[in-house]
């Protein structure tokens, strides 16, 4: 049972597009550069885990995007390719000309339709984890928030109650209080009923996206948990079928794979940019 601490990652808030936006940046004395976007409902902490020892292998700069953990939302950004659009601009602020993208759970739509949208931009993806098939292959919780008529009856709960709730599918990482805690603080007030609107544009952002998909010569790495109960893995056997340079990883965890299989995850992601990446293309 692996605990991380948020001590191995630094924030600090930039501005973007008139934003204020938390980020995390390691040494930048390194030959690649790699964008790291957060899961939901977590944060950029989320990469505790790995931070290390990706941070031998590339610059890293993680965000926690807009409307996410703890940085300024604006609503029209709440999709995934208006969140695609905006890493462009993010890339841009830290003079990231072609990093590869790293980019689980609601991070995976937003990488892809990056690549969709900037074609040539990111060297190269790691996505997975996150609602990608259409029609729409999502369950439990997840498929419920997605169909709600209207998110008022969210408003009534506690979003550190609903947070806490979601994080309990984690299996078999501990996750440190001062982790746990930034977690829970990101989401409270309106932030976490707020924040679901990014995925209740599935139905509409993912039809779109298919008919992206094929297009997208990025090469892209997809990591899923093989027993994932929000998001089958199915939604990652879907992206390799219609990627046409892509390669697929389904590791031993439910969701949160990259902190229950944070060994496995880490080691996939390194080598693929060891040159694993120059290696899919059809």
């Amino acid at each position: 049972m692996a605990t991380t601490s948020s001590q191995a990652i630094t924030t600090q808030v930039c501005v973007i597009d008139g934003l204020s936006i938390r980020y995390a940046e390691s040494d930048a004395d390194r030959e690649a550069d790699a964008l790291l976007l957060n899961p939901w409902p977590e944060s950029l902490f989320a990469f505790s885990t790995i931070w290390s020892r990706l941070a031998e292998h590339a610059h890293l700069v993680a965000i926690d995007m807009p409307g996410f953990g703890h940085s300024e939302r604006r609503d029209d950004l709440l999709s995934p390719h208006a969140m695609g659009d905006f890493v462009a601009r993010v890339a841009d602020a830290f003079g990231l000309e072609h990093p590869h993208v790293v980019g689980p759970d609601v991070g995976s739509g937003a990488a892809l339709f990056f690549a969709a949208l900037h074609p040539g931009r990111p060297k190269s993806l790691v996505v997975g984890s996150g609602g990608a098939a259409f029609p729409l292959q999502v369950t439990g919780a997840l498929k419920d928030l997605i169909e709600l008529p209207d998110l008022e009856a969210l408003r009534a709960i506690n979003p550190r109650d609903i947070v806490a709730g979601a994080l309990e599918a984690m299996e078999r990482h501990e996750l440190p209080d001062d982790v746990r805690e930034d977690y829970l603080s990101s989401y409270e007030g309106d932030r976490f009923v707020e924040s679901a609107r990014y995925v209740r544009s599935y139905p509409t952002d993912l039809a779109a996206l298919a008919e992206l998909l094929p297009g997208i010569e990025t090469p892209a790495q997809i990591i899923a948990g093989n027993h994932d109960t929000l998001v089958p893995a199915s939604n990652a056997e879907y992206l390799d079928e219609l990627m046409p340079n892509s390669k697929l990883n389904l590791v031993d965890s439910g969701h949160f794979a990259w902190e229950d299989a944070a060994d496995e995850y880490a080691a996939l992601i390194v080598a693929w940019w060891r040159g694993g990446y120059r290696n899919v293309a059809s």
